[in-house]
């Protein structure tokens, strides 16, 4: 096998194995992985919540939701001002499902992240956004694990100009953290 042959197989079962696939657009791979994301964050917790929604919203086709035909897709930045996506993915076996915003942290978190700047959320029936899609209590307590609660912002969206932006100290008050285990 030649050389070139050898790396070009080795990159492409990386990028599967965090989640990428070379099919996808870059701006909705596991890691966006820009040149200059500068324009998407700016001075620490600020970030572009436009760009982020869109990222959202592009991922959403990926979700497999075969029994509640309710998708949702999640696209989340993390302190690195690296983004990663997540779906939700439902299972026969309902409790083995997974919620996109966890899916998107848990990827972040293999990824070597910890600490979470802001989330977007959007969902609907049949991939159509009709509606905003809030985290659920688990989502928001595994949030919780990764961030200060007053600066992370969680925006759930209709589109990239109609959405809610809240801390998650406004959508999880007098939460539980790490910080009461120690």
């Amino acid at each position: 096998m030649k050389k070139s042959s050898v790396i070009t197989l080795i990159l492409f079962c990386a990028l599967l194995f965090v989640g990428c696939s070379k099919d996808e657009p870059e701006s909705v791979q596991g890691i966006v992985a820009q040149e200059n994301l500068e324009t998407a964050i700016m001075n620490g917790e600020n970030f572009d919540r436009a760009q982020l929604i869109r990222i959202a919203i592009d991922n959403m086709h990926n979700s497999y939701a075969p029994y509640s035909k309710y998708n949702v897709s999640a696209a989340v930045v993390m302190s690195s001002k690296k983004i990663y996506t997540g779906v939700n993915v439902e299972n026969a076996s309902y409790p083995a499902g997974i919620c996109a915003e966890r899916n998107a942290i848990f990827h972040a978190i293999e990824c070597g992240e910890t600490k979470i700047l802001g989330i977007a959320i959007v969902g609907g029936t049949n991939n159509t956004i009709n509606d905003y899609c809030p985290p659920c209590g688990i989502c928001r307590q595994v949030m919780r694990e990764f961030c200060e609660p007053n600066k992370m912002h969680v925006i759930f969206a209709k589109s990239e100009t109609d959405y809610k932006d809240m801390t998650l100290e406004e959508l999880l008050p007098e939460s539980f953290g790490p910080e009461a285990l120690e």
